[in-house]
């Protein structure tokens, strides 16, 4: 037995059975390890962006971890973005990074690179195994922080500590910290905050109180104290559907998102942060609310966030009777003809989405409208990308697929973040992942032309126009899908678009729809 098997039994002790892998030179030895494992599951992803992409997914899922592999501190590199997704979303992850041999590294080779330097801004822990006798601990310990609290770990295998001799292990499952309870001071503090702003309070869930459980609660103190409540503007995951409380998402518009907190005087956070602005700009704030709203913590992320809610409604003497409003039926709304638009998109696919589908939403400007009508559609998991960097849909409706086989998977993607990581669509083709990718195919980089307005910026000239525009050639995503193995066609009408819904929904396998707007 070597280092790598023993790496292997304790994920799979721990019920770590997912590896979504783009392996090197560094790495044979734990990808022979992985082929004497059969209960793992081994997933290639052709870049890594698209490895640490579908870990996110899958682990917003689960809330379990899957293992990345990744070769050396570039192929590390190529998977950053997505980690930063993952970190700012709270999802567990145990990235393990092959590197040289501890004897080659002085010898300065062509790969050698600082990979703690690269991992720790992406990471919330980084750790180096000293050698084979260390690969257990360092593994329970990756396992451990993974999940306490929640979040992204990086765990770093010379190729020595791989291959080295290793007594025979027998890991059990690593014993977790249960999560702290309730900050009764918290809950007090809060709650006689809001009863001295009556009608000026907002409150913002993320994490697991925006699970439908939760949100009940969430809705009843809502409903029973004049409370406003909101989601984050990017979310990690969130249930919602007909039946469910919706809470309103804060816009990422500035002017927007400034308008909407106006008026709130005492805003609660219940797992996630205050909201800012994604950027500076002249003469504009960078926090959403006014100076003088008051900002209180009623439970943090690595809490119980569940038990928190339903403390603050008891010490506000709601009951657990307490009825609340949720959404049921769509609004009254001529169903859209001729050309297809971005809203005639939305519409439909709230419309049919299938009941407990998963909704990954990357679509940018052009989906905005699907997470108000999502709120009347079937019950479903939403999930957006979290930290700002583009690339990671494709990616994590893959993992979410894997995590889910029995759920349908949508993908709303814009055509300039899907090219970032379009090789994910090979992954849901070679897995067979039932996943219906819908491409808005705008040809356009359309956030920063509003970008350039918000800086000041109303007419651009040819330099401008040919950063932020996809044409000559335009992007030809049908045939970019069938080149991965994913059945595909284009929409250029709501009635197209329509039938290709209707069909992509009806059947299994990965499809995906170019809907031309």
């Amino acid at each position: 037995m070597n280092g790598a098997d023993v790496l292997c039994d304790v994920l799979l002790a721990n019920d770590v059975t997912v590896c979504f892998a783009n392996p090197g030179t560094s790495e044979m030895h734990f990808v022979a390890a992985l082929d004497r494992k059969p209960e793992m599951r081994c997933v290639l992803g052709l870049f890594e962006g698209v490895v640490t992409g579908a870990a996110d997914g899958y682990a917003r899922m689960t809330d379990r971890p899957a293992a990345t592999l990744l070769h050396t501190g570039p192929g590390l590199a190529n998977g950053l973005a997505n980690m930063h997704n993952a970190r700012r979303a709270f999802s567990p992850m145990i990235n393990i990074v092959g590197d040289h041999a501890s004897y080659h590294l002085p010898l300065d080779a062509p790969l050698t690179s600082d990979i703690e330097g690269l991992a720790a801004p992406m990471s919330n822990w980084v750790r180096r195994i000293a050698g084979p006798e260390d690969v257990q601990p360092a593994t329970e310990a990756a396992f451990r922080a993974s999940l306490t609290p929640p979040g992204v770990t990086t765990l770093i295998l010379p190729a020595d500590a791989a291959w080295g001799g290793a007594a025979p292990a027998s890991p059990g499952k690593v014993v977790l910290s249960p999560p702290p309870g309730v900050d009764v001071d918290a809950v007090r503090e809060t709650a006689a905050a809001i009863r001295a702003a009556p009608g000026r309070v907002g409150m913002i869930v993320r994490g697991r109180a925006a699970r439908a459980d939760a949100l009940e609660i969430a809705g009843q103190i809502s409903t029973a104290c004049d409370i406003r409540l909101f989601s984050e503007v990017l979310i990690a995951r969130m249930q919602r559907g007909r039946g469910r409380v919706a809470p309103a998402r804060i816009p990422y518009p500035i002017d927007a998102a400034t308008a909407l907190l106006s008026d709130i005087d005492v805003l609660v956070l219940v797992g996630g942060k205050e909201p800012v602005a994604f950027f500076a700009y002249p003469e504009k704030p960078g926090r959403l609310v006014r100076d003088d709203c008051r900002v209180l913590t009623l439970a943090a992320h690595g809490q119980d966030l569940h038990a928190a809610l339903e403390a603050f409604r008891d010490e506000l003497g709601v009951k657990p009777s307490q009825r609340t409003v949720v959404a049921t039926a769509f609004p009254d709304e001529a169903a859209p003809s001729g050309k297809l638009t971005d809203d005639a998109i939305a519409l439909s696919v709230a419309h049919k989405l299938p009941d407990n589908a998963i909704v990954c939403d990357e679509a940018v400007t052009s989906a905005r409208r699907f997470f108000a009508l999502s709120a009347f559609a079937a019950p479903h998991d939403y999930m957006m990308g979290t930290g700002g960097s583009i690339g990671g849909g494709i990616p994590m409706a893959t993992g979410a697929a894997i995590a889910c086989p029995d759920r349908k998977v949508i993908n709303l993607e814009a055509d300039g973040s899907g090219m970032y990581t379009v090789q994910g669509l090979w992954t849901q083709a070679r897995e067979n992942l039932d996943v219906v990718t819908i491409v808005f195919a705008n040809r356009t980089y359309a956030i920063l032309h509003g970008e350039m307005k918000n800086v000041g910026v109303n007419a651009i000239g040819e330099n401008a126009r040919r950063m932020l525009d996809l044409d000559h050639p335009a992007l030809d995503w049908v045939s970019l899908a069938k080149g991965m193995g994913v059945e595909a066609a284009r929409a250029e009408t709501c009635e197209q678009f329509d039938v290709l819904l209707d069909s992509a929904l009806s059947r299994r396998g990965p499809f995906l729809i170019e809907a031309v707007i």
